[in-house]
């Protein structure tokens, strides 16, 4: 490499010299050019990359394209040219550029995109020789041993002789040996170079005058020739892109052609996007035991070009390992056998392999002869376009000997499945940027969008969705059309589609069978987007067979099942927004019910949905609307116009099955009661608002009053302000799969004297139905999962459900006047009547064995019956906002207790219940008095026990705004969370000190850290003041033990503020009446390492602050005897009540600590703490406290160890 480099420079020096001796050049052109070739030789040298770059060769009297055959020649005959041959390294790309033009810009930044992406690019001062070789015979071995020619056609290449040159020696080897030519039209109109137009034709006419004729003819042709090959088009200006980002797209392209040059089929410029999935096709044609691979896709994927591809790929390389002696490519093998038929085919195919004239077999089976002699010929075959399994196997196939390779293409994958193919491997659809550059192969002749069309082509790619064949049809119809042209064609497809597309895709729709034919127009027209469940449900009481049908057009490529991303915009919000509302809920605790959230059935949302390629869809949909010119005569409805000319004029008949409307784009509807009389075969109605429809409101009236007339063959009903008062009574909803009637003027149903079967009911919506009273009996419903009632005001009776097994969910959230406890199914974990008049929980709640969540909240409950202990399931109890005034007894499984906004004025809580109990809001009640009676001494059943650390799990307890509390009595001294803010006549807190060692620092596992919220309880006596700050010092403690010890569990903050204005003096033993302080670390005299741990207090004044706000502290130290210093900053603030705005009143002490601020004492002398408060929320610090405890190492250990035995006994414990 070191000779390389020196041979380098001395060329560098010999054409420096000999091109400043040249006299076509201006001297200010010469330095220009000098400096731009320094800098690519340091970038050179840099980078150790091979550059060959032509510019342009000026040399007086000799002419390249008269040296260029000579120089080939005389390179075979001349010794030294051979061994100047053997040395030359093939390279991969050929630059030709004017240099005048874009030297100093655009070349100079495409050659370090290509330089830094490690492709090298023929520069024309490498290593050659004073006096041994002309330029031209090293261009000329330049031009042939590159791989890819990037031309930069700019406004005056074609002034160039030397460029000229190149161009035409290019595109001979381009003829010749099948070299890849990337044209850049940059800052010209490709169709300038095809014509000579533009700063073209002075050149060529001056040409004309000066140069031999055939040289001319030469250079015009090359210039026509280069000129019809797609490239890139620089247009330049305000409205194109930056160049940067073309360039990436160009060294992006060119990366991929050098990844695929040696595949013949691979290096036509046609072929856009396949080479990833080629690849992954060659990978598996390399495996000895994969002898027949299925390439899988709907119409138009590119199955066809992909397996030419690969076929023409092992042909040229021998692929897998060894030629074969036959080799052929089927297309169209469905057309074929129909045209010709299948035993003429089989016989010109044997006659082709077995080099046999006229074979006749017309048995179904090859015989014994015809087979072994097949055993012993190794095949490699494609047969493309395969429709039926006997297609392949009536060609003998399997007879096929050893180390033969069959690719077969098919839009079935049950057929490759029942062909038995090795693997099949499903064709993907193009990306955003090859869908493009293959759009604008066709339609624009190059390989990017003139920047004036690039909208529209993104319109063409939005409908074409990947679909190389819809793209290469659509750009092929717009080239060289205008603009206006372009607009018109989008709306012509958006009404009739594309005929060549159409036609290709209906072929498919054209071999399914009837059922399968009606699942796909039903899909297209209603279903598309839906979740997978609700279609099968629905599709299965339409048609018996539906699910199989549905499989059967997801492996013909016709449907598709896409993940829970792609389920409908409305569904996937309500998920979203309930993931959301969970993870406020859980991390704020603020009043809301946690458990009302948890029953939306986060887990019970789909996880799938049918999708379908617009194309298709459109296809499906043109298909109906071809049945009739007459909308009231067609399978299927769904737009605007056809649904409401069959409304309004009572059009209908017996061939219409389905009509969807979306409600919104109409203006108020008038209709008669009678319309659905005779669409006797309507099985599916569907008139609904889309989510998010910013005004709804009733827009389809009846013209007179009455009931309305339904078919019995109605299978889905779904209708958004439904006109009517009741269903007809004529109506038999033995069919009916779905009844949804939200925000309609219903007031009964049914009568439920009459009796009704229900059997495929499933589910009922009839949320926000103001007006209805009554739910009629629903006996024969044994398999509704579904009974929405949410918001219905006026319902007042329910009939029992404790009979419907199948329900999976029920609402009736918002029902003020139900006021008695539904009988309901003993299956469910979840109940929740929110906002409902019910008035008490009856003792038949003990039935609910499986229940695990109750919300009531909002609701009137005044009682609640003891036989609620009976749940052993419960965690999770909503009373909030309830006019209870004794508190509830609790089963031993709860977990979760809200009593928000409740009349309760005491509470005591026993030993069974803190043992279980992690979270208690009564947040705003009327609760005066709370007491924790943890004392264990003197009870028989408690004192035989070996207690755990862990037993006493309250963790949260959240009491704000309670103002008549005054007695917060024995509280477990580990609380994680206690919020008593606003508890304006709380006089006594205290925490146990007996039994302590109940409470472990490991007692819980999560990392939420530890808040005691006072503030604003301004009737707080010093004794109580004294224990509040002795409890935060505890806890001050544990964190830093299990910090010290490497225990990565449990809290590491602490937030504790209550009113006052002092520091507690024998606590922080450095104290200053400003935000800042400098404090001296005595010296560490023990023969162990230690740790510093400094808690902080602060006095703040908090009357202008509506939220806690954040406090900062800058910490740092210096170290005597050049020993390890430390300078960092450190946070607090309340996230956990990062919802409400709280008033404050006066000072406020909070005391703060952070694991951050537990420090190595590596020599530390001294330390410095600056502290601010919120300034935006006008919080500013007064005084400042500092504690320092110090945490000695010698058993740190030994504490770690302990504290991870009662970690793992603690989980134990919990199971």
């Amino acid at each position: 490499m070191k000779e390389f480099v020196v041979n380098f420079k001395i060329y560098f020096a010999v054409f420096a010299s000999s091109f400043m001796a040249s006299s076509s050049f201006s001297s200010s052109q010469t330095d220009t050019c000098l400096n731009f070739i320094t800098h690519l030789l340091k970038a050179f040298i840099d980078t150790v990359i091979r550059v060959f770059s032509h510019e342009e060769t000026s040399r007086k009297g000799e002419q390249l394209s008269q040296a260029l055959p000579q120089s080939i020649a005389s390179s075979s005959s001349s010794g030294q040219v051979k061994h100047q041959e053997k040395k030359q390294e093939k390279h991969q790309v050929f630059l030709s550029f004017r240099g005048e033009d874009t030297r100093l810009n655009f070349t100079a930044h495409l050659l370090k995109a290509l330089e830094d992406r490690g492709i090298s690019v023929f520069f024309d001062e490498k290593g050659l020789e004073k006096g041994k070789e002309s330029l031209s015979t090293a261009l000329s071995r330049a031009i042939a041993a590159s791989e890819i020619s990037l031309i930069v056609l700019s406004k005056d290449y074609a002034s160039s002789d030397s460029c000229l040159d190149e161009l035409s020696y290019t595109m001979d080897r381009k003829r010749t040996h099948g070299r890849i030519v990337i044209p850049i039209f940059y800052h010209v109109n490709p169709s300038h170079v095809g014509n000579f137009g533009g700063s073209f034709k002075p050149s060529f006419e001056k040409h004309e005058k000066n140069r031999p004729v055939d040289q001319v003819k030469r250079w015009k042709a090359a210039f026509a020739k280069v000129s019809e090959i797609p490239g890139w088009h620089i247009k330049g200006g305000k409205v194109d892109r930056p160049e940067t980002e073309y360039i990436e797209k160009i060294v992006d392209d060119v990366t991929k052609k050098l990844m695929s040059s040696k595949s013949r089929s691979s290096a036509s410029e046609g072929l856009v996007g396949i080479d990833f999935q080629r690849k992954m096709i060659l990978d598996l044609v390399k495996q000895k035991e994969i002898r027949v691979i299925g390439l899988w896709g709907m119409g138009g994927i590119g199955k066809t070009t992909l397996a030419d591809s690969v076929y023409n790929e092992i042909l040229y390389n021998e692929i897998s390992g060894k030629s074969f002696r036959h080799s052929f490519f089927l297309q169209n093998v469905s057309e074929k056998i129909k045209k010709q038929g299948r035993e003429s085919l089989r016989n010109q195919l044997l006659s082709k392999l077995l080099n046999e004239k006229e074979i006749r077999i017309d048995s179904l089976s090859i015989g014994s002869p015809y087979q072994e002699r097949l055993k012993n010929i190794r095949i490699a075959a494609v047969f493309d376009d395969v429709s039926h399994p006997d297609q392949i196997d009536f060609m003998g196939v399997r007879h096929f000997g050893n180390g033969s390779k069959i690719i077969v293409t098919s839009r079935d994958r049950q057929v490759l499945n029942n062909v038995g193919v090795d693997e099949i491997f499903e064709v993907k659809k193009l990306n955003t940027d090859d869908s493009l550059q293959l759009f604008s192969t066709f339609a624009f002749k190059q390989l990017n969008p003139d920047a004036d069309f690039r909208d529209l082509s993104n319109k063409f790619l939005e409908y074409a969705q990947g679909n190389p064949l819809a793209l290469k049809v659509l750009g092929s119809k717009l080239y060289k059309k205008s603009r206006k042209e372009w607009e018109s064609e989008i709306e012509k497809l958006k009404e009739y589609g594309q005929p060549e597309i159409y036609h290709i895709l209906k072929s498919s729709f054209d071999e399914l069978d009837e059922l399968e034919k009606n699942i796909f127009l039903d899909i297209a027209c209603f279903f598309k987007g839906e979740p997978l469940k609700n279609v099968e449900k629905i599709l299965s009481c339409f048609y018996k067979g539906a699910v199989s049908g549905i499989s059967n057009l997801v492996d013909k490529h016709l449907l598709d099942i896409s993940p829970v991303k792609d389920i409908p915009v409305d569904e996937r919000h309500e998920k979203l927004e309930t993931l959301r509302k969970h993870y406020q809920l859980k991390n704020s605790w603020s009043t809301t019910s946690h458990c009302r959230v948890v029953g939306v059935g986060i887990t019970n949302l789909p996880d799938r949905s049918i999708s379908m390629h617009d194309m298709l869809q459109e296809m499906g949909k043109k298909i109906v609307c071809q049945e009739s010119k007459e909308s009231g005569k067609r399978s299927r409805l769904w737009t605007l116009e056809d649904v409401s000319q069959v409304l309004v004029n009572n059009k209908g008949t017996g061939r219409i099955e389905g009509m969807k409307l979306d409600v919104s784009q109409i203006d108020n509807l008038k209709f008669f009661p009678t319309v659905f009389e005779k669409m006797y075969k309507l099985r599916y109605i569907n008139f609904c608002f889309p989510p998010f429809s910013a005004a709804k409101y009733k827009k389809l009236h009846a013209d007179q009053g009455g009931i309305l007339s339904l078919p019995d063959e109605l299978r889905f009903l779904h209708w958004e302000y439904y006109p009517f008062r009741y269903l007809s009574s004529n109506f038999n909803p033995k069919n009916l799969l779905v009844l949804k009637l939200p925000h309609g003027d219903i007031e009964q149903l049914w009568n439920e004297d009459d009796y009704k079967g229900l059997g495929n009911l499933r589910e009922i919506d009839l949320s926000h139905c103001k007006n209805l009273r009554k739910i009629p009996n629903l006996l024969g419903a044994i398999h509704l999962e579904i009974l929405c009632c949410r918001g219905c005001e006026s319902l007042v009776e329910l009939p029992c459900l404790s009979h419907l097994s199948s329900l999976k969910r029920l609402e009736f959230q918002g029902c003020h006047e139900l006021k008695k406890f539904p009988e309901v199914p003993n299956h469910f974990s979840m109940h929740c009547f929110e906002e409902t008049g019910i008035e008490e929980v009856p003792d038949s709640v003990e039935h609910l064995v499986r229940l695990r969540k109750l919300c009531l909240r909002n609701s009137s409950v005044k009682n609640v019956s003891n036989n609620i202990l009976k749940l052993e399931s419960l965690h999770c109890l909503d009373l909030s906002h309830c006019p209870l005034t004794i508190f509830p007894e609790i089963p031993r499984s709860l977990k979760e207790l809200y009593l928000s906004e409740t009349q309760i004025e005491q509470v005591s809580l026993s030993f069974h219940s803190l043992s279980i109990l992690q979270y208690l809001d009564m947040s705003g009640s009327s609760i005066q008095r709370l007491e924790c009676n943890i004392d264990l001494s003197g009870s028989r059943e408690i004192s035989t026990l070996d207690v755990h650390p862990s037993i006493l799990s309250l963790g949260y307890l959240k009491i704000d705004y309670c103002r008549s509390l005054k007695l917060l009595s024995e509280l477990p001294p580990y609380l994680r969370y206690l919020n008593a803010h606003g508890c304006t006549s709380l006089e006594e807190v205290s925490f146990t000190d007996q039994n302590q060692h109940l409470y472990a620092p490991c007692s819980f596992d999560g990392n939420d850290d530890f808040f005691m919220i006072f503030s604003s309880c301004l009737s707080l006596n010093q004794d109580s003041i004294d224990n509040i700050v002795a409890n935060a010092m505890l806890k001050i403690g544990s964190i830093a033990e299990k910090w010290v010890g490497k225990y990565v569990y449990g809290p590491k903050k602490l937030i504790c503020c209550f009113p006052g204005n002092e520091i507690p003096p024998n606590k922080f033993e450095y104290q200053t009446v400003n935000a800042s302080l400098i404090l001296k670390i005595d010296q560490n005299k023990c023969s162990g390492s230690r740790y510093l741990v400094f808690s902080v207090c602060l006095v703040a004044n908090l009357t202008h602050a509506s939220k806690l706000g954040r406090f900062e502290c800058t910490f740092k130290s210096t170290s005597a005897a050049g020993g390890r210093g430390y300078h960092y900053s450190n946070g607090w603030s309340n996230e956990l009540d990062f919802q409400k705005n709280h008033e404050y009143v006066g000072d406020h002490v909070l005391i703060l600590f952070s694991s951050g601020m537990i420090i190595k004492d590596e020599g530390i002398a001294e330390a410095s703490f600056r502290f601010e408060g919120d300034l935006k929320d006008g919080i500013k610090v007064e005084k400042c406290g500092v504690h320092v405890s110090y945490v000695y190492t010698e058993n740190v250990e030994d504490v770690y160890a302990t504290m991870e035995k009662k970690r793992m006994e603690d989980l134990i414990l919990r199971r």
